[in-house]
Protein backbone atom coordinates (compact mmCIF):
# COMPACT_ATOMS: atom_id res chain seq x y z
CA UNK A 1 0.00 0.00 0.00
CA UNK A 2 1.34 3.67 -1.27
CA UNK A 3 1.77 5.98 1.70
CA UNK A 4 -0.57 8.86 1.94
CA UNK A 5 0.74 12.21 0.03
CA UNK A 6 1.96 14.90 2.49
CA UNK A 7 0.54 18.27 1.05
CA UNK A 8 1.46 21.46 2.19
CA UNK A 9 0.42 24.87 2.18
CA UNK A 10 2.95 27.70 0.36
CA UNK A 11 1.99 31.08 0.93
CA UNK A 12 4.90 32.44 -0.33
CA UNK A 13 8.49 31.38 -1.51
CA UNK A 14 10.36 31.30 1.68
CA UNK A 15 7.10 28.81 3.32
CA UNK A 16 7.64 26.82 -0.28
CA UNK A 17 11.14 26.13 0.76
CA UNK A 18 10.45 25.00 4.22
CA UNK A 19 7.76 22.81 3.68
CA UNK A 20 10.23 21.35 1.25
CA UNK A 21 12.67 20.71 3.32
CA UNK A 22 11.34 19.31 5.78
CA UNK A 23 9.53 16.44 4.10
CA UNK A 24 6.29 17.29 1.96
CA UNK A 25 5.33 15.86 -1.10
CA UNK A 26 3.39 18.01 -2.81
CA UNK A 27 2.44 22.05 -2.26
CA UNK A 28 -0.07 24.40 -3.22
CA UNK A 29 0.04 28.11 -3.68
CA UNK A 30 -1.85 31.08 -5.43
CA UNK A 31 -2.04 34.30 -6.65
CA UNK A 32 -3.96 36.26 -4.88
CA UNK A 33 -6.64 37.09 -7.33
CA UNK A 34 -8.15 34.08 -7.46
CA UNK A 35 -7.07 32.51 -4.32
CA UNK A 36 -9.24 31.83 -1.32
CA UNK A 37 -6.40 33.42 0.51
CA UNK A 38 -5.52 36.62 -0.84
CA UNK A 39 -4.68 38.06 1.95
CA UNK A 40 -1.78 35.63 2.50
CA UNK A 41 1.32 36.51 1.09
CA UNK A 42 1.16 34.93 -2.41
CA UNK A 43 3.02 35.02 -5.45
CA UNK A 44 3.27 36.92 -8.47
CA UNK A 45 2.55 35.86 -11.43
CA UNK A 46 6.42 36.40 -12.47
CA UNK A 47 6.96 34.11 -8.81
CA UNK A 48 4.53 31.32 -9.95
CA UNK A 49 7.11 29.64 -12.26
CA UNK A 50 10.02 30.34 -10.03
CA UNK A 51 7.82 28.35 -7.35
CA UNK A 52 6.98 25.29 -9.72
CA UNK A 53 10.91 25.30 -10.90
CA UNK A 54 11.77 24.66 -7.24
CA UNK A 55 9.44 22.48 -6.61
CA UNK A 56 10.27 20.46 -9.76
CA UNK A 57 13.84 20.34 -9.29
CA UNK A 58 13.33 18.84 -5.44
CA UNK A 59 10.61 16.42 -6.56
CA UNK A 60 8.24 18.05 -5.29
CA UNK A 61 4.62 18.47 -6.77
CA UNK A 62 3.34 22.05 -7.19
CA UNK A 63 -0.54 22.74 -7.04
CA UNK A 64 -2.07 26.09 -7.79
CA UNK A 65 -5.39 27.27 -6.46
CA UNK A 66 -7.68 29.03 -8.46
CA UNK A 67 -10.94 28.16 -6.14
CA UNK A 68 -12.75 31.69 -5.92
CA UNK A 69 -16.08 32.04 -6.55
CA UNK A 70 -15.60 33.89 -9.89
CA UNK A 71 -18.32 36.99 -10.61
CA UNK A 72 -18.84 37.90 -14.47
CA UNK A 73 -16.28 40.78 -14.12
CA UNK A 74 -13.58 37.93 -13.12
CA UNK A 75 -14.02 35.72 -16.03
CA UNK A 76 -12.04 37.71 -18.41
CA UNK A 77 -9.01 37.60 -15.93
CA UNK A 78 -9.27 33.84 -14.72
CA UNK A 79 -8.98 33.30 -18.51
CA UNK A 80 -5.75 35.08 -18.57
CA UNK A 81 -4.71 33.65 -15.97
CA UNK A 82 -5.35 29.89 -17.35
CA UNK A 83 -3.43 30.90 -20.57
CA UNK A 84 -0.41 31.93 -18.14
CA UNK A 85 -0.58 28.43 -16.02
CA UNK A 86 -1.17 26.44 -19.24
CA UNK A 87 2.54 27.73 -20.23
CA UNK A 88 4.03 27.38 -17.17
CA UNK A 89 2.14 23.86 -16.65
CA UNK A 90 1.59 22.91 -12.75
CA UNK A 91 1.05 19.64 -11.52
CA UNK A 92 -2.77 20.36 -11.22
CA UNK A 93 -4.99 23.36 -10.28
CA UNK A 94 -7.62 23.48 -7.42
CA UNK A 95 -11.00 24.60 -8.75
CA UNK A 96 -14.39 25.28 -7.37
CA UNK A 97 -16.64 26.70 -9.40
CA UNK A 98 -18.27 24.25 -12.77
CA UNK A 99 -17.83 27.57 -14.87
CA UNK A 100 -13.19 27.34 -13.71
CA UNK A 101 -14.00 23.78 -14.15
CA UNK A 102 -15.15 24.03 -17.85
CA UNK A 103 -12.56 26.87 -19.02
CA UNK A 104 -9.91 24.87 -17.89
CA UNK A 105 -10.91 21.53 -19.69
CA UNK A 106 -11.46 24.06 -22.83
CA UNK A 107 -8.15 26.03 -22.21
CA UNK A 108 -5.46 24.09 -20.74
CA UNK A 109 -6.96 20.16 -20.89
CA UNK A 110 -3.13 18.77 -19.88
CA UNK A 111 -3.57 20.55 -16.56
CA UNK A 112 -5.11 18.09 -14.26
CA UNK A 113 -7.93 19.41 -11.94
CA UNK A 114 -8.65 18.74 -8.22
CA UNK A 115 -11.35 20.07 -6.80
CA UNK A 116 -11.88 21.97 -4.20
CA UNK A 117 -13.34 21.13 -1.13
CA UNK A 118 -15.76 24.43 -1.28
CA UNK A 119 -17.54 22.48 -4.05
CA UNK A 120 -19.13 20.28 -1.09
CA UNK A 121 -18.81 16.96 -1.80
CA UNK A 122 -20.65 14.81 0.48
CA UNK A 123 -22.02 11.91 -1.18
CA UNK A 124 -20.35 9.29 -3.62
CA UNK A 125 -23.08 10.52 -6.40
CA UNK A 126 -21.67 14.22 -6.64
CA UNK A 127 -17.84 12.11 -6.57
CA UNK A 128 -19.08 10.44 -9.52
CA UNK A 129 -19.58 13.17 -11.45
CA UNK A 130 -16.89 15.09 -11.17
CA UNK A 131 -14.61 12.15 -11.90
CA UNK A 132 -17.08 11.90 -15.65
CA UNK A 133 -16.38 15.55 -16.24
CA UNK A 134 -12.29 14.38 -15.96
CA UNK A 135 -11.21 15.52 -12.70
CA UNK A 136 -8.35 13.59 -10.80
CA UNK A 137 -8.88 14.32 -7.37
CA UNK A 138 -11.63 15.21 -5.34
CA UNK A 139 -10.86 16.98 -1.67
CA UNK A 140 -13.47 15.99 -0.03
CA UNK A 141 -15.90 18.42 2.34
CA UNK A 142 -14.52 18.66 5.88
CA UNK A 143 -17.96 17.55 7.22
CA UNK A 144 -17.65 13.81 6.11
CA UNK A 145 -16.87 10.99 8.65
CA UNK A 146 -14.31 8.05 8.13
CA UNK A 147 -17.48 6.13 7.17
CA UNK A 148 -18.77 7.96 4.57
CA UNK A 149 -15.54 8.96 3.23
CA UNK A 150 -14.69 5.03 2.72
CA UNK A 151 -18.30 4.80 1.04
CA UNK A 152 -16.86 7.36 -1.24
CA UNK A 153 -13.57 5.54 -1.67
CA UNK A 154 -15.62 2.04 -2.91
CA UNK A 155 -17.23 4.24 -5.83
CA UNK A 156 -14.96 6.47 -7.80
CA UNK A 157 -11.59 5.20 -8.72
CA UNK A 158 -10.27 8.87 -8.37
CA UNK A 159 -7.72 10.15 -5.75
CA UNK A 160 -9.62 11.53 -2.75
CA UNK A 161 -7.80 13.97 -0.45
CA UNK A 162 -8.86 15.42 3.29
CA UNK A 163 -7.64 18.00 5.50
CA UNK A 164 -5.75 16.26 8.72
CA UNK A 165 -4.59 19.22 10.57
CA UNK A 166 -5.34 23.25 10.23
CA UNK A 167 -7.88 25.78 11.42
CA UNK A 168 -11.31 25.63 10.69
CA UNK A 169 -13.75 27.68 10.03
CA UNK A 170 -17.53 28.06 11.02
CA UNK A 171 -18.89 27.63 7.81
CA UNK A 172 -20.25 25.26 5.26
CA UNK A 173 -17.24 23.58 3.41
CA UNK A 174 -15.41 26.77 3.66
CA UNK A 175 -18.50 28.90 2.50
CA UNK A 176 -18.92 31.63 4.72
CA UNK A 177 -20.82 34.76 4.35
CA UNK A 178 -19.71 36.35 8.05
CA UNK A 179 -16.76 38.08 6.54
CA UNK A 180 -18.74 39.95 4.01
CA UNK A 181 -21.28 41.03 5.71
CA UNK A 182 -19.54 42.55 8.82
CA UNK A 183 -16.53 43.80 6.75
CA UNK A 184 -17.54 43.76 2.83
CA UNK A 185 -14.70 41.30 2.48
CA UNK A 186 -15.98 38.22 0.91
CA UNK A 187 -14.51 34.96 2.11
CA UNK A 188 -15.54 33.32 -0.90
CA UNK A 189 -13.52 35.96 -3.66
CA UNK A 190 -10.13 35.42 -0.92
CA UNK A 191 -10.20 38.25 1.37
CA UNK A 192 -11.52 36.43 4.65
CA UNK A 193 -11.11 38.33 7.68
CA UNK A 194 -11.61 35.65 9.93
CA UNK A 195 -14.80 37.02 11.56
CA UNK A 196 -15.83 33.76 13.40
CA UNK A 197 -12.49 33.87 15.17
CA UNK A 198 -13.11 37.92 16.85
CA UNK A 199 -14.00 38.23 20.20
CA UNK A 200 -18.19 38.63 20.45
CA UNK A 201 -20.57 39.34 23.74
CA UNK A 202 -24.22 39.14 23.17
CA UNK A 203 -26.34 41.72 25.39
CA UNK A 204 -30.42 41.69 24.51
CA UNK A 205 -31.43 45.34 23.43
CA UNK A 206 -32.99 46.54 26.71
CA UNK A 207 -30.48 45.60 28.94
CA UNK A 208 -27.47 47.17 28.21
CA UNK A 209 -24.51 45.63 29.95
CA UNK A 210 -26.10 42.33 30.70
CA UNK A 211 -24.37 39.78 28.92
CA UNK A 212 -26.31 37.02 28.07
CA UNK A 213 -25.92 34.07 30.93
CA UNK A 214 -24.67 30.75 28.63
CA UNK A 215 -20.80 30.82 28.12
CA UNK A 216 -20.31 34.08 29.81
CA UNK A 217 -17.64 35.75 30.59
CA UNK A 218 -16.21 38.76 32.14
CA UNK A 219 -14.12 39.57 28.48
CA UNK A 220 -16.49 38.39 26.23
CA UNK A 221 -16.73 34.59 24.25
CA UNK A 222 -14.86 33.02 21.20
CA UNK A 223 -18.28 31.62 20.67
CA UNK A 224 -18.21 30.43 16.78
CA UNK A 225 -14.58 29.76 17.23
CA UNK A 226 -13.72 25.78 17.00
CA UNK A 227 -10.84 24.34 18.05
CA UNK A 228 -8.01 23.44 15.22
CA UNK A 229 -8.21 20.40 13.33
CA UNK A 230 -5.76 17.32 14.46
CA UNK A 231 -5.80 13.87 13.08
CA UNK A 232 -2.26 13.00 13.79
CA UNK A 233 -3.71 10.65 16.34
CA UNK A 234 -6.00 8.49 13.20
CA UNK A 235 -3.83 8.94 10.22
CA UNK A 236 -4.47 5.26 9.67
CA UNK A 237 -7.81 5.40 9.69
CA UNK A 238 -7.83 7.94 7.29
CA UNK A 239 -5.40 5.76 5.09
CA UNK A 240 -7.69 2.57 5.43
CA UNK A 241 -10.90 4.68 4.26
CA UNK A 242 -8.58 5.53 1.43
CA UNK A 243 -7.43 9.02 1.17
CA UNK A 244 -4.76 9.15 -0.93
CA UNK A 245 -3.41 12.96 -0.02
CA UNK A 246 -3.12 14.06 3.53
CA UNK A 247 -3.44 18.26 3.58
CA UNK A 248 -2.79 20.77 6.05
CA UNK A 249 -4.02 23.93 6.41
CA UNK A 250 -2.13 27.02 6.84
CA UNK A 251 -1.16 29.66 3.90
CA UNK A 252 -1.75 32.52 6.08
CA UNK A 253 0.92 30.69 9.09
CA UNK A 254 4.33 31.41 9.37
CA UNK A 255 7.31 28.86 8.85
CA UNK A 256 7.27 28.04 12.27
CA UNK A 257 3.83 26.51 11.91
CA UNK A 258 4.63 25.09 8.44
CA UNK A 259 8.45 23.73 9.55
CA UNK A 260 6.62 21.87 13.09
CA UNK A 261 3.71 20.42 11.14
CA UNK A 262 5.03 19.39 8.40
CA UNK A 263 8.22 17.49 10.24
CA UNK A 264 5.40 15.85 12.28
CA UNK A 265 2.88 14.48 9.69
CA UNK A 266 6.04 13.63 7.52
CA UNK A 267 7.17 11.20 10.41
CA UNK A 268 3.88 9.72 11.09
CA UNK A 269 2.76 9.02 7.57
CA UNK A 270 6.32 7.43 7.17
CA UNK A 271 5.56 5.33 10.21
CA UNK A 272 2.23 4.18 8.82
CA UNK A 273 2.45 0.39 8.36
CA UNK A 274 -0.91 -1.89 6.91
CA UNK A 275 -2.98 -3.82 9.66
CA UNK A 276 -2.63 -2.41 13.23
CA UNK A 277 1.23 -0.84 12.99
CA UNK A 278 0.68 2.63 13.38
CA UNK A 279 2.32 4.41 16.77
CA UNK A 280 1.63 7.53 17.02
CA UNK A 281 4.97 9.05 18.91
CA UNK A 282 4.90 11.39 21.78
CA UNK A 283 7.37 13.70 19.93
CA UNK A 284 4.88 14.44 17.67
CA UNK A 285 2.38 15.56 20.02
CA UNK A 286 4.58 17.97 21.73
CA UNK A 287 5.68 19.08 18.64
CA UNK A 288 2.39 20.48 17.81
CA UNK A 289 1.44 21.80 21.15
CA UNK A 290 4.76 24.60 20.41
CA UNK A 291 3.21 27.00 18.15
CA UNK A 292 -0.22 28.92 17.99
CA UNK A 293 -2.98 27.24 18.19
CA UNK A 294 -6.86 27.40 19.63
CA UNK A 295 -7.11 23.84 21.21
CA UNK A 296 -7.43 20.99 19.08
CA UNK A 297 -10.50 18.42 17.49
CA UNK A 298 -11.05 15.97 15.32
CA UNK A 299 -13.79 17.69 13.29
CA UNK A 300 -16.48 15.31 12.06
CA UNK A 301 -14.08 12.91 11.39
CA UNK A 302 -14.92 10.67 13.96
CA UNK A 303 -18.74 11.61 14.26
CA UNK A 304 -20.59 14.86 15.37
CA UNK A 305 -18.15 18.18 16.47
CA UNK A 306 -19.09 18.09 19.82
CA UNK A 307 -19.79 21.02 22.24
CA UNK A 308 -16.37 21.08 24.20
CA UNK A 309 -14.38 21.13 20.49
CA UNK A 310 -15.67 25.38 20.23
CA UNK A 311 -14.06 27.56 22.42
CA UNK A 312 -16.46 29.26 24.51
CA UNK A 313 -13.83 31.12 26.48
CA UNK A 314 -10.67 32.34 26.95
CA UNK A 315 -9.03 29.40 27.78
CA UNK A 316 -8.69 27.81 24.37
CA UNK A 317 -7.63 30.78 22.31
CA UNK A 318 -3.99 31.09 20.48
CA UNK A 319 -1.68 29.42 22.34
CA UNK A 320 1.84 28.70 21.90
CA UNK A 321 5.19 27.95 23.72
CA UNK A 322 7.91 28.01 21.35
CA UNK A 323 8.31 31.18 18.61
CA UNK A 324 10.65 31.08 15.67
CA UNK A 325 13.60 33.00 16.48
CA UNK A 326 16.22 31.76 13.31
CA UNK A 327 16.96 30.30 10.29
CA UNK A 328 20.14 28.25 9.77
CA UNK A 329 21.40 29.93 6.20
CA UNK A 330 24.66 27.77 5.80
CA UNK A 331 27.48 26.16 8.24
CA UNK A 332 30.88 26.46 8.19
CA UNK A 333 32.36 24.00 10.55
CA UNK A 334 30.86 24.40 13.93
CA UNK A 335 29.26 27.60 13.24
CA UNK A 336 26.54 29.06 11.37
CA UNK A 337 25.12 31.80 9.40
CA UNK A 338 21.82 32.17 10.82
CA UNK A 339 18.98 35.10 9.66
CA UNK A 340 17.22 35.92 12.48
CA UNK A 341 13.46 36.11 12.86
CA UNK A 342 13.29 37.48 17.01
CA UNK A 343 15.78 38.99 19.64
CA UNK A 344 18.13 36.93 21.21
CA UNK A 345 20.92 36.86 23.69
CA UNK A 346 23.72 35.01 24.67
CA UNK A 347 22.83 32.54 27.28
CA UNK A 348 19.36 32.70 25.94
CA UNK A 349 18.21 28.68 25.69
CA UNK A 350 17.17 27.86 21.89
CA UNK A 351 16.36 24.67 20.30
CA UNK A 352 16.58 23.49 17.28
CA UNK A 353 14.03 22.10 14.76
CA UNK A 354 16.55 19.33 13.29
CA UNK A 355 15.99 15.55 13.61
CA UNK A 356 17.33 13.97 16.26
CA UNK A 357 17.80 16.87 18.24
CA UNK A 358 14.00 17.06 19.28
CA UNK A 359 13.67 18.39 22.74
CA UNK A 360 16.91 18.78 23.84
CA UNK A 361 17.94 22.25 24.85
CA UNK A 362 20.82 24.42 24.01
CA UNK A 363 22.46 27.55 25.86
CA UNK A 364 23.50 29.97 23.36
CA UNK A 365 27.54 30.46 23.97
CA UNK A 366 28.83 32.78 21.14
CA UNK A 367 27.17 35.46 19.21
CA UNK A 368 29.09 36.77 15.96
CA UNK A 369 27.96 39.83 13.63
CA UNK A 370 28.82 39.27 9.94
CA UNK A 371 32.27 40.29 10.32
CA UNK A 372 32.68 37.78 12.62
CA UNK A 373 33.14 40.32 15.85
CA UNK A 374 31.40 39.24 19.12
CA UNK A 375 28.12 40.35 19.87
CA UNK A 376 25.69 40.25 23.29
CA UNK A 377 22.89 40.14 21.26
CA UNK A 378 21.18 39.72 18.00
CA UNK A 379 17.91 41.47 16.63
CA UNK A 380 15.17 40.63 13.85
CA UNK A 381 16.73 40.52 10.30
CA UNK A 382 20.15 40.75 10.98
CA UNK A 383 22.48 37.97 10.25
CA UNK A 384 24.97 36.29 12.74
CA UNK A 385 27.21 33.64 13.27
CA UNK A 386 26.47 31.00 16.16
CA UNK A 387 27.79 27.69 17.36
CA UNK A 388 25.52 25.09 16.58
CA UNK A 389 24.83 21.35 17.30
CA UNK A 390 26.80 18.87 14.40
CA UNK A 391 23.21 17.51 13.14
CA UNK A 392 21.55 21.29 12.16
CA UNK A 393 21.29 21.44 8.68
CA UNK A 394 20.80 24.37 6.70
CA UNK A 395 16.94 25.54 5.93
CA UNK A 396 16.76 24.66 9.67
CA UNK A 397 14.90 26.91 11.77
CA UNK A 398 16.02 27.64 15.50
CA UNK A 399 13.22 28.37 18.09
CA UNK A 400 13.26 30.27 21.85
CA UNK A 401 10.57 29.33 24.58
CA UNK A 402 8.72 32.09 25.52
CA UNK A 403 5.71 32.75 28.18
CA UNK A 404 2.02 31.12 27.67
CA UNK A 405 -0.40 33.76 27.29
CA UNK A 406 -2.43 30.77 30.02
CA UNK A 407 -2.63 27.38 31.25
CA UNK A 408 -1.61 24.34 28.86
CA UNK A 409 -0.21 25.20 25.57
CA UNK A 410 -3.21 23.18 23.60
CA UNK A 411 -6.48 21.05 24.09
CA UNK A 412 -6.46 17.53 23.63
CA UNK A 413 -4.83 15.90 20.65
CA UNK A 414 -7.70 13.52 20.53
Amino acid sequence: MEKPELLAPAGNMEKLKTAIHYGADAVYLGISDFSLRARADNFGRDELNNAIMYARANGIKCYVTVNIFPHNRDIEKIKGHIHLLNNIKPDAVIVSDPGVFMLFREQAPGIPIHVSTQANITNYVSARFWERMGAVRLILARELNIDEIGEIRQKVDIELECFVHGALCISYSGRCYMSAFLANRSANSGECTNSCRWKYSLMEEKRPGEYFPVYETGRGTYVMSSRDLCMIRHLDKLRDAGVDSFKIEGRMKGINYIAGVVKSYREAIDELKEGDGYVVRKRWLDELKMFSSRGYTTGMYLGKQGDDDYNHDDDYVYRMSHALAGIILNKEGGKAKILMRNRLFLGEEIEFLTPGLEGMIFRIETIEDEEHMSVESARNDEVVWMTVPEQAREGDIIRKMIDLPCGETTGNLM
